[in-house]
């Protein structure tokens, strides 16, 4: 209890640009728990379905079956669905109606990725600004004849370093939340090319098999 008090009890010093700090920490933590929810439940792929993709010789009725066991939501499942339902038509409309599905699921991804990239610069700049209004209220408490209250002063330096020292820890957290989110978005759209071109030349193995026998 009495560390919890104290923490309290800095945040007062720190004063009224806690509260902005307090508003961007909130909302990069919301941003972060959203973001694992979404990559848990609508971008993780299953494994026996990644295993079927992989063998090339697979059975596009099984993948069907396995891609209605997922959510409707899920990524994966709307890019193989793409592939899927134009399969019968020539290969460069499949790619074309598969890029632009992956146009729109990484657009889903990087939603709200910016403003954790936003709280990564305005943290340090509020924690800033505290700082500059701390050492103001140090600096008015000096009067012509010299020091007119040591403990006002010594606050307004408390101030500043407490704004100072929070901002940056936002930032930091900002910081790591923004390039964790971006580089799992790369990963999963670099799986999802990566099966897809799987899904592409089984495509074309079926149409060269398809040819051959009407020749």
């Amino acid at each position: 209890m009495q560390e919890l008090y104290e923490t309290w009890v800095a945040l007062k010093v720190a004063g009224w640009i806690i509260v902005p700090l307090s508003l961007l920490a909130i909302l990069a933590i919301a941003i972060m728990i959203e973001k694992t929810i979404l990559y848990g439940r609508y971008a993780a792929l299953p494994e026996d379905l990644y295993r079927l993709i992989e063998t090339y010789g697979f059975d596009w009725a099984e993948v069907e079956k396995k891609l209605d066991k997922l959510d409707q939501r899920h990524y994966f499942r709307r890019f193989f669905e793409v592939v899927l339902q134009h399969r019968q038509r020539p290969v460069w409309w499949t790619e074309s109606r598969a890029a632009d599905e992956a146009q729109k699921i990484e657009a889903a991804l990087a939603r709200r990725l910016w403003v954790l990239e936003t709280i990564v610069t305005a943290a340090p700049l509020l924690g800033l600004m505290g700082t500059i209004i701390g050492m103001m209220h140090s600096f008015q408490l000096i009067g012509g004849k010299g020091l007119v209250n040591p403990t006002g002063v010594t606050g307004g330096v408390a101030q500043a370093l407490i704004a100072t020292a929070i901002g940056l820890l936002i930032a930091l957290i900002a910081l790591f939340g923004f390039n964790y989110f971006s580089r799992l978005q790369a990963q999963t759209l670099d799986e999802m090319e990566r099966l897809g071109t799987r899904l592409i030349d089984h495509i074309r193995l079926d149409q060269e098999g398809e040819t051959h026998e009407a020749a």
